[in-house]
C-alpha cells in the first residue's frame, strides 16, 4: 500500500506535468494590451511581435490590442481604446456573430498592459481617476482572466511590465519627447517608475497565484517580459544582431524636443537605417525595436507551442 507521501509526490507530479498548454493544442491567439502588441498602429517600425508570433507557430491571430490604451479609462483616463471599456467588449461582439466563436481548448489568449496605466499623464504624475491607486490597475489586470473565464476561456498568458526604468523616456537621462515635454526630475521619474513596475508586477503575481486555482479547468501563464528585458538590457549581445555596436539606451527614431515645447511640432529626429537598427533595444522613447519584438515573438511561440519556456510560470 503507497504511504500518504508517495501519493502526496505522485498527484504533485501529474499536476505538474499537466500544468500549460499541450504540444500542438493551441491553433489561435488572441492578443489584448497596448502599444506593444498593437498590430494596426505599429510602434517598432516594422512587424509586431503577434505577427512574428502567428508565423513562427501557425497560429491564427486574432490582434485586439490598441495603442495608447490602459486597463480601464474609469481608473486612468486617457483618450484611447482601453481594455475593459473597448477591447474586450469588441472582442465580445466579434465572437457573437456566426461563426465567431473560438474553440476554447485550442486558443490563448494574452495580455500585455500597464505602460501607460503607470506612465506619464496616469500614476507617475498624478493623473489617475479620483484616488486612483496601483492596486486598482492591477486589479484590472487581473480581473481580464476571470471576465474571459467567464466567457469560456481556458488559456491565458499574462505578460507582466518590463523594467521601464530603462526606456529613454524613463531613464535618468532622459529628454523632452513628444511623449512629454514638460519640466521634470528624471531621476526622480526613473526612481519611481522603478517602484511601481516591481510593485505592480509584484503584486499581479500575487493576485493570479490566488486566483488561479479558483478558476477549474484553467491554464494561466505569466510570462516575465520584466525579466527578459531586463537580460536584454544587461546582455545584448545574446539578443541584439545589427550591424553597428549593440546600444541600450539610445532609439532607433529618437526625436529631441525643447521643454515645453508642443507634442505637435516635429522635434528634431534622427533615424537609424537599414541593418543597424537590429543593434538597438528601442525603436523610440518608450517602446521596444523590432529586433526586441522578434525576441518576445520567439519566446512566445515556445509557449504556444507546448514547448518549456524559461520566462513563463505555469500557474495552473
Amino acid at each position: 500500500m503507497l504511504s500518504p507521501a508517495i501519493i502526496s509526490f505522485s498527484l504533485f507530479a501529474i499536476s505538474a506535468l499537466g500544468a500549460g498548454v499541450r504540444p500542438g493544442q493551441i491553433k489561435n491567439l488572441v492578443t489584448f494590451g497596448d502599444s506593444f502588441t498593437d498590430t494596426a498602429i505599429v510602434s517598432n517600425g516594422g512587424t509586431q511581435w503577434p505577427v512574428y508570433a502567428s508565423g513562427y507557430t501557425g497560429a491564427k491571430l486574432f490582434p485586439y490590442a490598441r495603442s495608447g490604451a490602459t486597463c480601464s479609462n474609469k481608473i486612468t483616463f486617457r483618450p484611447f481604446p482601453s481594455l475593459f471599456e473597448s477591447q474586450l467588449p469588441t472582442y465580445f461582439n466579434a465572437t457573437s456573430t456566426p461563426g465567431g466563436n473560438l474553440d476554447p481548448a485550442s486558443t490563448l489568449y494574452t495580455l500585455w498592459i500597464g505602460t501607460n496605466d503607470v506612465g506619464s499623464n496616469a500614476l507617475l504624475t498624478g493623473h489617475g481617476i479620483g484616488d486612483a491607486s496601483l492596486v486598482e490597475v492591477t486589479e484590472c489586470m487581473v480581473n481580464w482572466v476571470k471576465v474571459l473565464y467567464d466567457s469560456g476561456a481556458r488559456n491565458f498568458l499574462f505578460q507582466n511590465m518590463v523594467p521601464l526604468e530603462t526606456i529613454p523616456l524613463y531613464a535618468p537621462t532622459s529628454y523632452p519627447t513628444r511623449y512629454w515635454t514638460a519640466q521634470r526630475n528624471t531621476t526622480e521619474w526613473s526612481l519611481f517608475m522603478r517602484e511601481l513596475v516591481l510593485s505592480g508586477n509584484a503584486l499581479t503575481k500575487l493576485m493570479l497565484q490566488a486566483l488561479a486555482p479558483t478558476l477549474r479547468g484553467a491554464h494561466i501563464g505569466i510570462f516575465d517580459a520584466h525579466s527578459l528585458f531586463a537580460d536584454m538590457y544587461a546582455r545584448p549581445q545574446l539578443y541584439l544582431n545589427g550591424t553597428v555596436p549593440f546600444n541600450i539606451n539610445g532609439a532607433v527614431h529618437a526625436c529631441v524636443f525643447q521643454l515645453n515645447e508642443p507634442t505637435s511640432n516635429p522635434g528634431v529626429c534622427t533615424d537609424v537605417e537599414g541593418s543597424a537598427r537590429d543593434s538597438y533595444l528601442w525603436y523610440d522613447e518608450l517602446h521596444p525595436s523590432e529586433q526586441a519584438d522578434r525576441i518576445v515573438a520567439r519566446e512566445v511561440a515556445q509557449v504556444i507551442k507546448g514547448q518549456k519556456n524559461q520566462w513563463t510560470t505555469w500557474l495552473s
